[in-house]
C-alpha cells in the first residue's frame, strides 16, 4: 500500500484503459520505485485517464511514453492545464535526483512535450466514448481545481440490470476526494450506479478539524510568531494548498485580525499554478467567485511578497521578524524550504505549520512526529520551533466523509469496495468503518495484485 504513485490497468473486454500514472513521493525508496519497469507493457495501453494535477498521479506519464505508449490520455481541462506548467517543475526535480544518484533521468523533455500532444481536456458530465461499449465520464471530486472522480461503464454480454435491458457495468475511481469546507473548491460529487468503488484511503484513520477549528489553530500560531517576532514556515504543495492558504491570509489582513507583514510566496511553481487559478475561477465554490466579482483578488493583500529568483529569495533571511514564507515542498522533501527548515527550525520563537498529508518517510513527517533533530544538506538540524500540523486544511477527505461518500453512492448494484492510496494502517481502519456502517465488501489490494470483476 501507498499514498503517491497512483496507477490501476483495467482490461475492459480487450480494451486497455489506465487510471492515473502517478510518481511515487516522500522517501528515497519511494522514489526508486518511479525507475522500475511498469508491470505491464506500455505499448499495450490504448486509453489513459488522469483524475487530477497532482505530481503523484500524473507525472510518470513521460516514462510511459519513453516506453512505448501512444494512445489517448483524457482528463478536464483544469488538469490538462495544471500539468502543462507542472511537467518542468517535475522533470528538473527529476534530472537534479538523476545527477545526485548518478543514473540516466527518468525521461526527457522531448517525451513531456509529446506525452502533452495525446492529452485531451474534457469537461465534466460529458461521456467520452473510450471504446466500442465502454465510456467515462468526469465527475467533480472537489480535491483540487479539476480534480475528477471517473466513471467508467462497459456493456457487457453477462450482466444485466436496467429496466431497459441495457447491459452495462460500472467502475468508480473516486480519484483523491476533496475534503467538505474547502475555502475554494464546492461540494464532491456523489456519483450513484457503481458496481464497484476504487477509493482513496489517505485520511482512512483520521477525522479534521472543522472548518472554525482549522483557522483558530492557524491563526493562534501565527499570533504566536507576531508576538516573538519569529517566522512562521509553511510547507505547502504548490497546487490547491498554496492558493487556500493565500486566500486564507488574505481574509485575516483585510479584516485587521493580524497586522501587514511580509508574507513571501517562495515558490515559482506555485505562482504559475495560482495564475491557472486565477484563468479558471469559474470553478470555484460560490463564496469565493463572489468575492473575484465583488473585486478582491483573493491570493494579494498588502505585505504579501512573490519571490520567484533565487536571489529574492536568499534576501528573505535579511528580513527581521515577524514573517511568513510559504514555499514547497509540501512535504519538505525538496524545494525552497529546506532552506528556510535549516535557518529557521531551531528557532523557539518560530513555528512551522503543515498544511497537507505527510507520507511516511519524508522529512516533513519526522519533524511532525517528534524527532529532536533532523539532517537537511548533511547538517543535523535540532527542531525547536513550534511544530503545528492542521489537518483541516487538507484537500482529502477524513475518515468520516470517506464513509458518508460510500453510503450516499452506494447502491444494490455495489459488490465491493476496493481501498486504495492509503497507508496499510489507514485503509485497514477505513475498511472497519466501512463494514460498520455500510454492508458492503471491502478489499486493500497490494502492489501488483489483479482481481476479475
Amino acid at each position: 500500500m501507498s499514498v503517491t504513485g497512483a496507477n490501476y490497468l483495467l482490461d475492459l473486454a480487450g480494451t486497455k484503459v489506465l487510471v492515473d500514472c502517478g510518481l511515487a513521493q516522500g522517501s528515497r525508496f519511494a522514489e526508486t520505485l518511479n525507475y522500475a519497469p511498469f508491470s505491464y507493457p506500455a505499448s499495450t495501453v490504448d486509453v489513459i485517464l488522469i483524475t487530477h494535477g497532482h505530481a503523484d498521479h500524473f507525472a510518470r506519464l513521460p516514462k510511459l511514453y519513453k516506453d512505448g505508449f501512444r494512445g489517448k490520455i483524457f482528463t478536464t481541462v483544469g488538469t490538462r492545464d495544471l500539468m502543462a506548467k507542472a511537467f518542468p517543475d517535475s522533470y528538473s526535480h527529476l534530472a537534479e535526483e538523476a545527477v545526485a544518484e548518478n543514473h540516466p533521468p527518468l525521461y526527457s523533455p522531448e517525451d513531456i512535450a509529446a506525452t502533452m500532444e495525446l492529452v485531451t481536456g474534457v469537461k465534466y458530465y460529458e461521456p467520452i466514448e473510450l471504446a466500442a461499449g465502454v465510456t467515462a465520464t468526469f465527475h467533480n471530486a472537489g480535491h483540487i481545481l479539476g480534480s475528477a472522480i471517473i466513471e467508467i461503464k462497459l456493456k457487457t454480454k453477462n450482466y444485466t440490470r436496467l429496466p431497459d435491458g441495457q447491459e452495462l457495468e460500472t467502475i468508480l475511481f473516486s480519484g483523491d476526494l476533496g475534503n467538505s469546507g474547502s475555502l475554494l473548491m464546492p461540494e464532491k460529487d456523489f456519483p450513484t450506479g457503481a458496481d464497484y468503488l476504487v477509493l482513496e484511503s489517505a485520511y482512512g484513520g483520521r477525522t479534521h478539524e472543522g472548518k472554525v477549528e482549522r483557522e483558530a489553530k492557524f491563526l493562534e500560531t501565527l499570533m504566536h510568531v507576531v508576538g516573538h517576532k519569529g517566522t512562521l514556515m509553511i510547507p505547502a504543495f504548490a497546487i490547491e494548498r498554496a492558493q487556500e492558504v493565500l486566500f486564507l491570509i488574505n481574509k485575516l489582513v483585510e479584516n485587521k485580525i493580524i497586522p501587514v507583514m511580509p508574507v513571501f510566496f517562495d515558490s515559482p511553481l506555485a505562482i504559475e499554478m495560482t495564475k491557472v487559478y486565477e484563468q479558471h475561477r469559474s470553478e470555484f465554490n460560490q463564496t469565493a467567485r463572489d468575492l473575484f466579482a465583488a473585486g478582491d483578488d483573493i491570493f494579494k493583500f498588502p505585505g504579501l511578497k512573490l519571490t520567484s529568483k533565487v536571489e529574492e529569495s536568499k534576501k528573505i533571511n535579511d528580513i527581521p521578524g515577524p514573517k511568513v514564507i510559504i514555499a514547497g515542498s509540501g512535504m519538505s522533501n525538496g524545494g525552497r524550504i529546506l532552506h528556510h527548515e535549516r535557518r529557521y527550525l531551531s528557532d523557539p520563537n518560530s513555528a512551522i505549520i503543515f498544511v497537507g498529508y505527510q507520507v511516511e518517510g519524508s522529512l516533513g513527517r519526522k519533524i511532525l512526529d517528534g524527532h529532536p533533530t533532523v539532517k537537511i544538506f548533511g547538517e543535523e538540524v535540532p527542531v525547536r520551533c513550534i511544530v503545528k500540523a492542521i489537518g483541516g486544511f487538507s484537500g482529502h477527505a477524513d475518515q468520516p466523509q470517506l464513509v458518508e461518500w460510500v453510503e450516499r453512492v452506494k447502491s444494490a448494484n455495489l459488490k465491493k469496495v476496493f481501498l486504495v492510496q492509503g497507508e496499510a494502517s489507514s485503509a485497514m481502519a477505513l475498511a472497519e468503518a466501512i463494514k460498520a456502517k455500510v454492508a458492503v465488501e471491502t478489499a486493500v489490494p497490494q502492489q501488483d495484485e489483479s482481481f476479475e470483476l
